[in-house]
């Protein structure tokens, strides 16, 4: 294997194999009534450590927003995907879910001789896999994930308030507080809107 220096996600073009390293991944986005689901892996380097990974739940935004950075400039390798709200409607949100992890794990610039994810679920991998409950706040890796899943997903929601400024998602981010509900009773719903969640598919009716 060539020498870390060179695995930059934006420096590296090809996928190679990296035994003995391990990728940490996890999502963001289950919940909301609206937007994608996101999720991320990431590859720390031990010799390049970041300090302040945690749940991303337990950080504040700009906390988040400044390790977002750092773990984009210091890790080995990472990547974020999603699936969109097309697929959540068409597969269920616990296999779009899968997905967006399959793919954020297939965006790896460097091929990770193990995953280790998030929650009681595996996506399928084609490389040894592990389920941690509560992975987020036990695994620097997870952590780091879960920290790149969630700046990404809330960036979106900030990006689609200004397209739908009466749904109010830079505030809620999408999940379904009164506000969000009082304005699909008003509004109905948008096309970034999850149809097949409950209180989305009762204003359609």
């Amino acid at each position: 294997m060539r020498s870390r220096k060179f695995f930059k996600p934006e420096q590296a073009l090809l996928v190679w194999d990296a035994p003995g390293l391990v990728a940490g991944v996890d999502e963001a986005g289950r919940g909301p009534l609206a937007g994608p689901v996101v999720a991320a892996a990431v590859i720390l380097d031990e010799l390049n450590p970041i300090q302040g990974l945690a749940d991303s739940k337990k950080l504040s935004a700009r906390k988040r927003e400044q390790l977002f950075d750092e773990i984009r400039a210091k890790a080995l390798c990472c990547s974020i995907a999603e699936a969109s709200v097309e697929e959540i409607d068409r597969l269920n949100i616990l296999q779009a879910t899968m997905l967006a992890m399959q793919r954020a794990v297939q965006g790896l610039r460097l091929k990770p001789a193990k995953v280790l994810v998030d929650g009681n679920r595996l996506p399928q991998l084609d490389m040894l896999a592990e389920a941690i409950v509560k992975g987020d706040a036990l695994v620097p890796a997870i952590s780091a994930a879960s920290i790149l899943a969630k700046v990404h997903r809330d960036r979106w929601c900030v990006q689609y308030h200004e397209q739908y400024p009466q749904y109010g998602f830079a505030g809620h981010k999408g999940y379904g507080t009164a506000e969000h509900m009082a304005a699909l009773q008003v509004h109905g719903a948008c096309p970034q809107h999850r149809k097949t969640f409950a209180p989305v598919s009762r204003v359609l009716r």
